[in-house]
């Protein structure tokens, strides 16, 4: 049986954690978590040309987004730069996903180590600097995805 000090402690505990779930702010169905532009390099295949790239993008940014592009830069299985290269993601609309897929010419998926997106060329739409500030990546696969 616990004695008073410890039902004491347990108490006040109690009282600490709910008065600090109550002053976080409850989700609603308009809240997508806000100020961030998701992009997730989702799949990479091989392609005739080369290789296939395959993007999620999620623009839950203010405003809707007229057109983007990245460059992006390509890591070999060394660890060093194979190439930079820019890609047009075209619009993004304010909570829509968008899938964009990209032909590599002459780029080997298995070789491929590590994809970062090096810089927001073009940004049309949000305040100046917000896509980069916002920006937020992952990988749904095995290589590296960074921002």
């Amino acid at each position: 049986m616990a004695g008073k000090r410890e039902i004491a402690l347990l108490t006040g505990w109690l009282l600490v954690a709910t008065s600090a779930s109550a002053q976080q702010p409850v989700p609603n169905g308009n809240d997508k978590g806000g100020d961030k532009l998701n992009v997730a390099l989702n799949a990479l295949a091989p392609s005739a040309k080369g290789c296939m790239m395959t993007f999620v993008a999620e623009n839950d940014l203010a405003t809707p987004i007229s057109k983007i592009a990245f460059e992006l830069a390509l890591f070999n299985d060394k660890n060093a730069v194979d190439r930079i290269t820019v890609l047009d993601f075209r619009d993004l609309p304010v909570g829509k996903k968008r899938v964009r897929q990209f032909d590599m010419p002459n780029v080997k998926c298995e070789g491929i180590s590590r994809v970062i997106i090096n810089d927001t060329t073009v940004c049309d739409g949000p305040a100046a600097g917000e896509c980069k500030a916002g920006l937020a990546t992952r990988s749904e696969t095995s290589v590296p995805f960074e921002g």
